[in-house]
């Protein structure tokens, strides 16, 4: 894993390097051919062979031609750098490797014994391919774990009963029945309650049962599902015989933990479909798999509080019960385990054979995570190592990153991205961006089961992930086995040879000691990603490439200090203190070459040389005072222009010029404020050139205090979401928006629109998958299903003034969501009506959700609802509640 990130994070660094007008001389052109030529062919190698021995050279090898070349780039900056490095580790006495690969002479010297080892062992591979082809095991790697000793079913009652309603049903065509979630939550367990019931047993002619893995054998498999175990049949006639086996017979197959489509279409050629109620249960982790099926799946997630605890029992004091004395503690234990079957049932069967007394439970409590890591019960672990163990090269890495992240943190996608791209994750791809490559990635990991999809966005993408405690203990224990991240848990020995340091906010309250670990990474020379809440003092490290301040830092290290990391990629600062006016940021900060992605909680005045920092991509900037860009003067024409800007927020009254537009032609996500100022009038900034983002995508736009802005902006045809508050427009106005060809997420806000009758215009809004309306007078909404076709989610908020929610809004097919909070009265009993007649017409996608100011609105509204002519509004799809 560490291999494929070195290599890879090696390619992007020299491709950058190459493409700079400033230090693409500066490096000898056939070293870097070199170089890349041998970095291409071990990648290819990591990406389909495992060798630890191999890949820690490769890794050390990849690590020391970065620091080397970045190294040289440094020091033309800032002189003397490379010589300081140099004489640092040399003086810290680190791994000679280190110090003999500093020139790029040696490295390269290095990479060529590295590729002659790799092809000796490719032909080793070669001579034995016959006997390392990869096999089925015939044992579980989800062993049954939400039993009790009986094996009865815990947690997924419910489900085991619609399964065995599904295995049972009329229907007479052969049926796949697909099971999906992540490892350890139930799969096997309710496949095997079911495949082992008595309804079952009698109800089919033969039942047979195999286990995949993703290095599978087709032979074997077959073998398993005919009860054979050795045969000198090819594959062809051991289909035929499993076929004529299952003909004209009522069969159940149960096909555990397959992670391919290629498996199921290998074997699933000899499975007839009889047309007399044959079944075939699937479970698998991987989401994609089980939607291939194209029939409904089981989607199993974590038990409940109450769910959780049964199970425990069961598993820990079968029918006995838990002592009194011990109920408190044990909750306390079980709630850690935050609903995973799996870690419910290692830690219940710990207990169960354990001193039941509360100082043991608590020590138990106290060090939950680690206990179900153990050597005291692997099972658990080695479970969930499998997901990552099958994982490609390019997802490893991605995933032990997890790691740096606090215990059940909301991990917001769009950083992520961020840190994954700056870090040197994400290959190169000429069809699309490294964000789009690196949303992929992220995509993949959630369709594996290992990153939880906490939150949606209202474009329907995912805005919010989360990864479970188990999982982030596993992200850990594997990254510190690799060194590839060093969370700081005491200022321990080794951590200053670390690449990638966490030093979070609980450790520092907890152990009180931020001043000896300060110490500790002014000692680290070869770190290159920081993420602390330690106060921002920046480490004497000038090839450090990722800093990340969770904590308010001093300013003055922002303002001055940090033109000394010019290696930077990305820094963010964040919950600094807000002052006026805005600080500046330094004017050498041009000198931050690679600079990719600056994120920054406060007013910050920028000085035109952020105009040439080429690299950028994602400024992020609480208010950001933006000068206009220079003049060329002489100069290339690409001089000041940031062709790899994506995201530029939130700009503070800017004079939207054509050059000014000429040099932000690829921005995608753009937000704009503006304020009155009496020496400039609202047409000055010329909103109007706003369209000349041929790019943009999603636009938002504050204009406060300040006239007739909106109806100056002139909207790109490329607008996809569109936010706009603080201004005041008329609801005619919106004909212009809703004639926009792409427009799917519209948000009105904070009393934009002036006036109490909207009458849309049928044509418009042909696209528009979510729209909100929040604080406006509007009384009257005349629409139908027509004028919002394709609208999937209904979002108002304090329209008090709202008389109802036109009915015929309930229409729209695609329509899953309708919030209403903080409205009328008669606005959430039209919202009731809307569910109930939705219902009636067999409508059970639409769900309706209200919310009132108060317990006093919300009884109010529920006795209303009961002395109407329907006493039963509570069986609709609709739930009213109060904040």
């Amino acid at each position: 894993m560490a291999a494929y990130a070195s290599l890879v994070s090696l390619l992007t660094t020299m491709d950058q390097i190459k493409n700079h007008p400033r230090f693409s001389t500066s490096v000898d052109k056939n070293q870097l051919e070199s170089l890349g030529e041998k970095i291409g062919f071990l990648l290819e190698f990591i990406e389909k062979h495992t060798d630890g021995v191999l890949e820690s050279r490769i890794a050390c090898a990849a690590y020391a031609a970065e620091d080397v070349i970045e190294s040289h780039v440094v020091d033309q900056i800032k002189p003397g750098i490379r010589t300081k490095v140099a004489k640092i580790i040399h003086s810290m006495r680190l791994k000679k490797t280190w110090a003999s690969l500093l020139d790029l002479h040696s490295v390269i010297e290095e990479m060529d014994s590295i590729k002659k080892k790799v092809l000796e062992l490719k032909d080793e591979i070669g001579s034995n391919e016959h006997d390392m082809q990869p096999t089925c095991t015939t044992t579980s790697s989800s062993t049954p774990l939400i039993t009790t000793g009986k094996n009865t079913m815990v947690g997924f009652e419910e489900q085991l009963l619609q399964l065995l309603d599904k295995l049972t049903g009329q229907q007479s065509n052969r049926q796949v029945i697909p099971i999906v979630g992540m490892g350890g939550i139930g799969k096997t367990t309710l496949a095997k309650n079911a495949y082992e019931h008595s309804l079952i047993v009698h109800h089919f002619d033969i039942r047979t049962w195999i286990t995949v893995s993703q290095k599978y054998n087709v032979i074997e498999l077959l073998l398993q599902l005919l009860s054979e175990k050795n045969s000198q049949i090819d594959e062809q006639l051991l289909g035929q015989k499993l076929h004529k086996m299952l003909w004209a017979r009522r069969y159940l197959i149960v096909i555990d933990d397959i992670w391919s489509i290629e498996a199921w279409e290998e074997v699933s050629r000899f499975f007839p479909d009889n047309n007399n109620g044959s079944r075939i249960v699937v479970t698998t982790r991987i989401s994609n798999v089980a939607i291939y099926f194209d029939s409904p799946c089981f989607e199993l997630s974590f038990l409940d509080e109450d769910k959780s605890w049964k199970l425990f029992c069961q598993k820990a004091f079968d029918q006995v019960g838990c002592p009194s004395e011990l109920e408190d503690i044990g909750k306390e234990i079980i709630k850690k385990c935050k609903g995973l079957p799996l870690s419910i049932c290692v830690i219940g069967g710990l207990l169960g054979r354990s001193n039941r007394t509360q100082k043991y439970w608590k020590n138990i409590a106290k060090d939950l995570t680690s206990i179900l890591n153990s050597g005291e019960d692997e099972n658990c672990l080695s479970i969930l190592s499998l997901s990552y163990t099958y994982l490609p090269a390019h997802l490893k890495p991605c995933f032990l990153y997890m790691g740096i992240f606090p215990e059940d943190h909301k991990i917001f996608v769009s950083r992520l991205i961020k840190l994954w791209v700056a870090e040197g994750f994400i290959k190169s791809n000429l069809s699309e961006s490294w964000e789009e490559t690196a949303r992929g990635y992220l995509s993949d990991l959630i369709d594996r089961n290992l990153v939880l999809n906490h939150w949606l966005g209202s474009n329907g993408r995912i805005k919010i992930c989360k990864i479970h405690d188990l999982l982030r203990d596993l992200c850990l224990k594997l990254a510190h086995k690799d060194e590839f991240i060093c969370v700081m848990e005491d200022t321990q020995r080794g951590i200053e040879s670390g690449r990638r340091i966490v030093c979070n906010e609980n450790f520092i309250t907890a152990k009180h000691h931020e001043s000896r670990a300060l110490h500790t990474l002014q000692l680290a020379p070869l770190t290159r990603t920081l993420v602390t809440s330690i106060d921002g003092r920046l480490p004497k490290n000038r090839l450090l490439r990722v800093m990340s301040f969770n904590k308010g830092a001093r300013k003055k290290y922002l303002c001055r200090h940090i033109i000394d990391q010019v290696n930077m990629r990305y820094l963010a600062y964040y919950k600094l203190t807000r002052s006026f006016p805005a600080d500046k940021l330094s004017s050498s900060i041009d000198v931050l070459w690679n600079l990719q992605t600056i994120i920054i909680t406060a007013n910050i005045e920028a000085l035109s040389q952020i105009w040439k920092m080429r690299q950028l991509r994602h400024v992020d900037i609480y208010e950001l005072h933006l000068p206009n860009p220079p003049r060329n003067r002489g100069q290339q024409q690409s001089e000041f222009v940031l062709q790899n800007l994506q995201t530029l927020k939130t700009v503070f009254n800017f004079v939207w010029s054509e050059e000014a537009c000429e040099r932000l032609v690829n921005v995608r996500k753009l937000n704009i404020k503006y304020v009155s100022d009496p020496q400039r009038s609202s047409t000055e900034y010329r909103l109007y050139n706003i369209c000349r983002l041929h790019k943009l995508e999603s636009l938002t736009c504050c204009p406060y205090d300040v006239d007739n802005v909106l109806q100056k902006l002139t909207f790109p045809s490329s607008l996809k979401k569109l936010c706009l508050e603080g201004s005041m427009i008329r609801w005619e106005d919106l004909t212009v928006i809703g004639s926009l060809p792409n427009l799917e997420v519209l948000k009105l806000k904070n009393r934009l629109v002036k006036g109490s009758v909207w009458n849309p215009v049928e044509g418009e809004f042909l696209r528009l998958k979510f729209l909100l309306i929040q604080w406006s007078d509007l009384v009257n909404w005349n629409a139908d299903s027509s004028h919002f076709p394709v609208l999937e989610k209904l979002v108002l908020e304090s329209l008090k003034k709202l008389e109802e929610i036109p009915l015929d809004i309930g229409e729209i097919p695609t329509l899953g969501l309708i919030q209403v909070h903080w409205c009328s009265e008669s606005a959430a009993i039209s919202a009731m009506k809307i569910a109930e007649e939705q219902e009636n017409n067999g409508n059970e996608e639409l769900q309706v959700r209200v919310s009132f100011a108060g317990k006093y609105q919300l009884e109010s509204f529920q006795e209303k609802m009961k002395q109407s002519a329907d006493q039963n509004f509570t069986r609709y799809n609709f739930q009213a509640v109060a904040y």
